[in-house]
């Protein structure tokens, strides 16, 4: 294992700049580092995810920092693609980030959570529910989303509840899907169903002409989408080509305008599950802020924005506790420290043996009007 090497500022900001990892007008004393897809799939959910996380560091920075320091995200495209997320994640690693920070995608995850042992690095929030960041659990990873399995379980649950029966279940065939569908398959035994059909699709090329039509024989009452991004308005406009009416269902991390926008016509009536509290609760001193601070930015605070914004606040209370000059280390500890944290109405808390974070689910339609519904 190599040791934790400590950078001092200036030292760290020249690093960076050389790379050109940020610009000569970032003045940061704490460096945050992300990888994740912002371009490929899943751009449009990492952009408002990333926005988010921003509108929460520009108010500390605004206050004065942490502790005096201020804080600068630094976020690598990593195109979607698990290898570059990896070497990405070693980039910023090497750079000195005190932290990685809102990777995105299950595989991706997976292939960088070697180099957080190795490198005795935290990574603080990954934009994933994947079952295998949770148990066993991790020291270095700190989740703050409820899991895939559980949001495919309460989708399988809702949809019982209002009468459907025939539920058709179509996954990425990669970790992330293998992961959720176990979610869905709890949620069918439960209510003593059993799929009409189970269908997976390949990642980087789906086929949905020839998936499709393999499900609607079934004659689903719902279908349940387990992927990312573009694959998954693919299939769902591939559905409704066929002239179905069935119930079209996916998971939180398709909870962005952007995939609604893509979704175009097809959009509404669309039932996405959701992992935080609903953007328009205002009475949720957490949804108040994050929706002054986008306000003010002039942008649009959507589920995925909430994600960001509430992910960049418990960083920053760790990183609060983690000293004057905090470290790896030190906000390892901190974060393990954090105990029934309120966060405005969200409570979260980590332990030596609980990385968990969140276990918030609940369920959003989409509206004739293009915006998400609880």
């Amino acid at each position: 294992m190599h040791p934790i090497r400590t950078f001092t500022t200036r030292v760290l900001l020249g690093a960076l700049l050389a790379a050109g990892l940020v610009s000569e007008s970032a003045l940061a004393d704490i460096v945050i580092g992300q990888t994740a897809g912002h371009s490929g799939t899943v751009a449009s959910s990492v952009k408002e995810t990333t926005q988010g996380a921003k509108l929460y560091f520009d108010i500390v920075n605004a206050a004065g920092g942490v502790n005096g320091q201020r804080i600068t995200l630094v976020s690598l495209d990593d195109k979607f693609d698990p290898k570059l997320a990896a070497a990405n994640a070693k980039t910023l690693i090497d750079q000195g980030v005190i932290a990685l920070f809102l990777t995105r995608g299950t595989p991706h995850t997976q292939a960088i959570m070697p180099l957080l042992v190795e490198h005795k690095i935290p990574l603080v929030a990954p934009s994933t529910g994947a079952m295998v960041l949770h148990k066993p659990v991790n020291p270095w990873l700190f989740n703050v989303r409820a899991t895939y399995q559980r949001e495919a379980e309460r989708s399988i649950e809702h949809l019982s509840l209002i009468g459907i029966e025939r539920i058709a279940l179509v996954q990425v065939d990669d970790t992330f899907g293998d992961d959720a569908v176990q979610g869905a398959l709890a949620g069918l035994t439960k209510t003593n169903k059993t799929a009409v059909a189970h269908e997976k699709y390949d990642r980087a090329k789906p086929d949905f002409a020839a998936i499709v039509p393999r499900v609607m024989a079934k004659q689903p009452q719902a279908v349940l989408f387990l992927g990312s991004g573009s694959a998954v308005v693919q299939g769902m406009k591939a559905v409704r080509a066929t002239g179905s009416t069935a119930q079209l269902v996916t998971l939180s991390n398709n909870a962005s305008a952007g995939f609604i926008k893509d979704l175009d016509e097809v959009g509404r009536g669309v039932i996405v599950s959701q992992v935080f509290p609903y953007e328009r609760s205002l009475t949720k001193p957490i949804i108040k802020e994050a929706a002054e601070a986008a306000q003010h930015a002039g942008v649009e605070l959507t589920p995925t924005g909430v994600e960001g914004f509430v992910s960049a606040k418990l960083l920053v209370e760790a990183l609060k506790r983690a000293g004057n000059q905090p470290t790896r280390q030190s906000l390892r500890t901190a974060l393990e420290k954090l105990n029934h944290l309120d966060l405005g109405g969200v409570e979260v808390g980590y332990s030596t043996t609980d990385h968990t974070g969140l276990d918030y689910v609940d369920l959003a339609i989409v509206d004739q009007n293009g915006k998400f519904r609880r």
